[in-house]
């Protein structure tokens, strides 16, 4: 089974996960698929957790090591956290080191507008 689904909208790659829970039995597998996408050369990344209803502390993990994957080039943020998701990245404030967003269009908007790098 794929643990992403990644497409593609107006030049921003929408990567969303197709597991409940990014904990720590799937956190490698899923940063070394984001990761490849990177690798592809791909810099405006969209992560939809609008799925996902875990994540522990090896799931956030994985998502810094995809940021420091892009080397300060590039984008990624994040749509669809809700509940115990959207809580914890308040809790630890990583709301401070992504930029969350309601939904997948103003996201793909906002990171497709981007000019990092």
């Amino acid at each position: 089974m794929e643990l992403v689904s990644v497409t593609e909208e107006n030049g921003v790659v929408v990567v969303t996960p197709t597991v409940r829970r990014l904990d720590a039995s799937v956190a490698p597998a899923f940063k070394q698929a984001v990761v490849a996408v990177i690798d592809g050369g791909k810099q405006r990344l969209v992560l939809d957790l609008v799925g996902v209803e875990f994540i522990d502390s090896s799931g956030l993990g994985a998502m810094v090591s995809i940021l420091k994957a892009l080397g300060g080039k590039g984008a990624v943020g994040l749509c669809g956290a809700q509940g115990a998701v959207l809580a914890l990245f308040k809790l630890t404030r990583m709301d401070q080191v992504f930029t969350l967003f309601a939904t997948r269009t103003e996201a793909i908007a906002s990171i497709g507008g981007r000019r990092e790098g």
